[in-house]
């Protein structure tokens, strides 16, 4: 019950934060973008902390057309990567979430996979939902920020899930055979 509570209790302070987002912020802004997209951020990460959810769905599962990551490699994952040991992320990400050679702490990181993936595409969804509406209010070139934040700050992790999770599993079968 308590759980329920609180599950219930981000989804509405998320909704009166976004609703307080859109009445201070020109909803077509530079701004407005990047503000929607970190505040749902740490909406979807508190959410997903406090559902601690086995997320077995079929959905994580490698397919067929993914085998290998090629497809994501050829929308420019890898370039994606780079970026992100640019900016200093895979840092900060490797020191909160240290890899080891483990059997546990490469289940740990699969499932990590797994809560990020999730979060990200909620987000997506939600701002996608945004970016239409801004699209057909004020023009598809007033939403051209909601439209490449959400590409870069949702869609290309996503990617970068589906393209990783492949290789942590294989990780994990070897091990288990050691």
């Amino acid at each position: 019950m308590r759980k329920t509570l609180i599950l219930i209790s981000i989804v509405v302070i998320t909704f009166c934060l976004v609703g307080a987002l859109v009445y201070y912020i020109k909803i077509d802004s530079f701004s407005f973008a990047w503000s929607l997209n970190f505040l749902l951020m740490m909406a979807a990460l508190s959410f997903t902390e406090t559902l601690k959810s086995g997320l077995n769905s079929s959905y994580y599962e490698e397919k067929q057309w993914e085998r290998k990551g090629k497809v994501y490699e050829n929308l420019g994952i890898n370039v994606f990567r780079k970026i992100l040991v640019w900016i200093g992320w895979e840092k900060l990400n490797k020191k909160a979430n240290p890899v080891k050679k483990d059997i546990a702490a490469l289940q740990h990181l699969h499932y990590q996979t797994k809560k990020s993936e999730l979060g990200h595409l909620v987000i997506l969804l939600i701002v996608l939902g945004f970016n239409l509406f801004v699209a057909f209010k004020f023009g598809v070139l007033s939403s051209l920020w909601l439209f490449a934040l959400n590409v870069l700050l949702n869609l290309y992790p996503i990617f970068l899930q589906r393209y990783n999770r492949p290789r942590i599993e294989r990780a994990i079968r070897l091990a288990k055979l050691r």
